[in-house]
């Protein structure tokens, strides 16, 4: 019904005709407070210190009759027309700025009233001596803008106002930014950044000390949903879970609070969970008074100690205040808490100003007297009545001797916005009448005289202005109206005299660069984690828990081969192809690369024997070419002997080839002169058997088999079967050669370099087709180890072909089933010892007979000993 009549009042304005006509009317609901400074142009603030329990009308008797009780005073508040009024003195002092031009003000309060705040808002703008809305009474009261208001809701009901008037209103509160979009366009300018910074401040610091799991406290208002509805979205973007949120009723009765708390089970305060240890609290100071009352208000002192040791976040709109009965309460729950505040820098002047401030340091202050006396705890008595007792305030009391709950000796957030919209207002109206000024042509009168000013002509100048503080700061607005800037970071630190003390730990800087724009202090504050559960340590990753927010989870260790370096990994990871990883699963451990080399034991040991077995083929090839006259040594083709010693040389000498670093080149030789010269070695052994065949096959009587029988059948074998060998190999160097190669994922903790087949199936083939004439050459052999000759060799060959072709054949399944050194070592094995069996059941019995029993040289003792 009032926003009606108000409406009403505002519908046909009527302006008198003279300005010296003379209004007489009462004032029918008269403000208990205000304080006025006259002055060429006025500039409006609109406090909100005060507050009363406003009596409902009856209709029975005048209202303004029994309409007020006592007020309740937030003194720390008073500090906000403190800065509006030094603001507009030192302005006034500075020649620099509006010059021949005086400043004044009107200050009044909302009484957190709606009905108030429209009675008061239209005090700002008609009210000189007398109210009368909507008239000019005698010389039009020269307002220039208005400042205010703190709350959302108070700035809201000024603009239904203000807006009708066009007149600038700059508000020191937050706003959420859907909550001024559906408002429209607002004709207001925001002192304080844009809330979203805000909110990207609270997810910036959650994730930088890793709390995710945390509980809400937020007003119950629109405000507090719109909080919600933004938050909570990018909780979940970020990895953060609220553990419980709580609704603060705007107009709580603590009583009611209180005993809600004291009747309920564990399941209806989720907040008592020990493990919930952030709590972020959204709401208006108010707020921290109600929190602190249901706290201290409880007799238990377990349920007390469940509040402490929390880590408390509060956001900008939040200040923590004393007050009323309650003032005698600390802050003891609340130590540590970090709240984000109005980016603010100390004005000079400020603190020696509030020096000064005494009861009679001025007389146009109608809010001092109040907040003297509930700031000290004192009264003023009326004039003649005599002091009955020590309460009186004797006006030498001390601004500097107030705890911080009650008054703040330097210029916090809130005042800082209202000490820059001063001077905003006044570089605007300077600007206005500058000659250079770009938008001065715009204006209808371009000559304007300052009498002739309307508020309205200001919002051009306004929203360009661009000036340096006297605190050494730019001052501008963007294009949404919203003063630039961020916001401070301040930790909470309680002082044993119930005051507390706000040290700046970090930064919100929206204007700096990216990775900078959030800085915190950590060696200048230390805080516990808030989580549904203990980390994940290095070495385990999160696994989620059925049922429950994907905030709450199990740790399970990373699978072989995985790592996890950091807390609370969501999944584990490989090492790169050149690392391990470590044993506790949370490191990489860079590979050794490693070779079968000449100087580990292993590479020293087979060099050893191959070069030991070498020297003695060389000895027997030696000793046959000294004795090769001898029955010996002629006996079964001479030449074959000296190309098989020679083969079995080399055969020991390729061995040296898979020792050391491999290259190209040893890549290329290595498999290819392995499959070559035991090519050569075993059609040897074959042709020597074939020989012995067909020799005993030509001793019958009337035999055709005596024309195969020589050199030319023995040497047509070894170089038929050993171009067979040398053709496989060539179409393999040149389809696809072996290469150098790196195997990083056989052997765990080294990179194995190594020769790379380059193709597996030319490789068996080589293998395959060597095994060919081993067997033909054991199968020959075999069949003639009977033959009745005394130089039949073929039981011998028989031998070393069995011994051959059980190396052979133990190698493959023990090379498929190696890695790394072990599979070349195998290799290398493999070569020394068929090669040495060879060697040694072929020709020791013969270096036997040279060497220790060189009497049966002879044709006639072999001719009568039997093999």
């Amino acid at each position: 019904m009032l926003e009606i009549a108000v409406t009403m009042l505002l519908l046909t304005p009527v302006v008198s005709q003279e300005e010296t006509m003379k209004c007489h009317t009462g004032d029918p609901l008269p403000v208990p407070h205000e304080w006025y400074q006259l002055g060429c142009f006025l500039i409006g603030g609109m406090a909100s210190h005060i507050s009363y329990i406003v009596n409902q009308v009856t209709f029975e008797e005048h209202p303004s009759q029994n309409l007020f009780d006592f007020p309740q005073v937030i003194t720390k508040f008073y500090q906000h027309s403190l800065a509006l009024a030094f603001a507009v003195n030192e302005i006034n002092k500075n020649d620099n700025i509006l010059p021949n031009v005086t400043l004044g003000f009107h200050i009044s309060d909302s009484y957190d009233s709606a009905r108030m705040t429209y009675r008061t808002t239209l005090d700002l703008i008609f009210k000189a001596h007398t109210f009368l809305p909507n008239y000019k009474c005698g010389k039009q009261k020269p307002l220039l803008a208005i400042i205010g208001g703190l709350g959302s809701d108070t700035s809201f009901l000024m603009m239904d106002i203000i807006g009708l008037f066009k007149i600038p209103q700059l508000i020191y509160g937050s706003f959420a930014p859907d909550e001024i979009q559906t408002k429209g366009a607002p004709p207001f300018y925001r002192m304080v950044p844009n809330e979203n910074l805000q909110y990207k401040g609270i997810i910036w610091l959650l994730q930088h000390f890793r709390w995710t799991w945390v509980g809400l406290f937020v007003v119950d208002d629109n405000s507090g949903e719109q909080f919600l509805r933004i938050l909570e979205p990018m909780f979940s973007r970020h990895g953060i879970c609220s553990a419980f949120t709580k609704r603060i009723p705007q107009d709580i009765r603590m009583e009611e609070f209180i005993n809600h708390i004291n009747y309920a089970s564990p399941t209806d305060v989720p907040f008592l969970d020990p493990k919930t240890v952030t709590m972020i609290t959204y709401g208006e100071s108010l707020t921290i008074l109600w929190l602190r009352t249901f706290i201290c208000s409880q007799d238990s002192g377990n349920m007390q100690n469940i509040f402490f040791g929390k880590v408390w976040i509060m956001t900008m709109q939040m200040d923590f205040i004393l007050t009323g009965a309650a003032r005698g309460w600390g802050f003891q729950m609340f130590q540590g808490a970090i709240s984000f505040t109005i980016h603010t820098k100390e004005v000079p002047g400020f603190r020696e100003f509030l020096q000064i401030i005494k009861p009679n340091w001025t007389q146009g202050d109608g809010f001092l007297k109040n907040f003297w006396e509930q700031a000290f705890d004192c009264f003023f008595p009326d004039p003649g009545v005599p002091i009955m007792d020590d309460d009186s305030c004797t006006g030498e009391e001390s601004l500097e001797s107030l705890p911080a709950g009650l008054f703040e000796m330097h210029l916090n957030g809130h005042s800082y916005s209202i000490y820059i919209a001063v001077y905003a207002l006044a570089h605007a109206l300077h600007a206005m009448y500058s000659p250079r000024s770009k938008h001065r042509p715009m204006l209808v009168d371009s000559n304007i005289e300052l009498q002739n000013l309307k508020p309205w002509q200001l919002h051009l100048f306004l929203q360009d202005i661009s000036f340096n503080n006297s605190a050494g700061e730019t001052v501008s607005f963007n294009d949404k109206r919203e003063m630039r800037g961020g916001f401070d970071i301040m930790n909470l630190v309680i002082l044993p005299n119930n005051s507390f003390q706000k040290v700046k730990v970090g930064r919100v800087d929206p204007s700096a660069h990216e990775g900078k724009r959030f800085t915190i202090n950590e060696d200048t504050i230390v805080l516990p984690l808030s989580m549904c559960n203990e980390q994940c340590h290095p070495g385990h990753q999160k696994k989620m828990k059925e049922g429950e927010k994907f905030c709450c989870y199990d740790c399970v260790p990373c699978l072989d081969g995985k790592i996890s370096n950091q807390i609370d990994a969501d999944d584990c990871f490989k090492c790169p192809e050149d690392q391990y990883v470590n044993k506790n699963k949370n490191g990489c451990i860079p590979k050794v690369i490693t070779f079968l080399s000449y100087e580990e034991p292993l590479g020293l040991t087979l060099a050893s024997t191959a070069v030991s077995f070498s020297l003695t083929t060389a000895l027997v090839l030696g000793m046959f070419i000294k004795h090769r006259d001898t029955p010996i040594v002629k006996a079964n083709n001479r030449d074959l002997s000296y190309t098989l010693l020679v083969s079995l040389l080399l055969c020991f000498l390729s061995s040296l080839l898979f020792l050391g670093h491999p290259g190209k080149v040893i890549c290329l030789l290595q498999q290819a002169a392995f499959g070559i010269i035991f090519s050569v070695a075993v059609s040897c052994v074959l042709a020597k058997t074939t020989i012995v065949s067909l020799a005993f096959m030509a001793t019958k009587p009337g035999s055709r088999m005596k024309k195969w029988v020589g050199r030319k059948v023995s040497c047509s074998i070894v170089i038929c079967c050993s171009l067979v060998q040398i053709g496989i190999c060539t179409v393999w160097l040149a389809t696809f050669p072996p290469f150098p190669d790196l195997d990083m994922h056989s052997v765990n903790e080294e990179i194995i370099v190594q020769c790379n087949e380059g193709s597996a199936i030319m490789f068996y083939c080589v293998l395959g087709y060597m095994g060919l004439l081993a067997i033909t050459s054991f199968m020959v052999a075999f069949l003639a180890r009977k033959l009745p000759d005394s130089f039949n060799e073929a039981k011998f060959i028989t031998f070393s072909m069995l011994a051959f072709c059980s190396v052979w054949l133990s190698f493959i399944p023990t090379y498929l089933s190696t890695r790394g050194k072990d599979m070349v070592a195998v290799e290398i094995f493999s070569i020394l010892a068929s090669t040495a069996g060879l060697l040694g059941c072929i020709f020791c019995p013969k270096c036997y007979i040279i060497v220790l029993r060189p009497e049966l040289n002879s044709r006639e003792k072999l001719m009568r000993r039997q093999y």
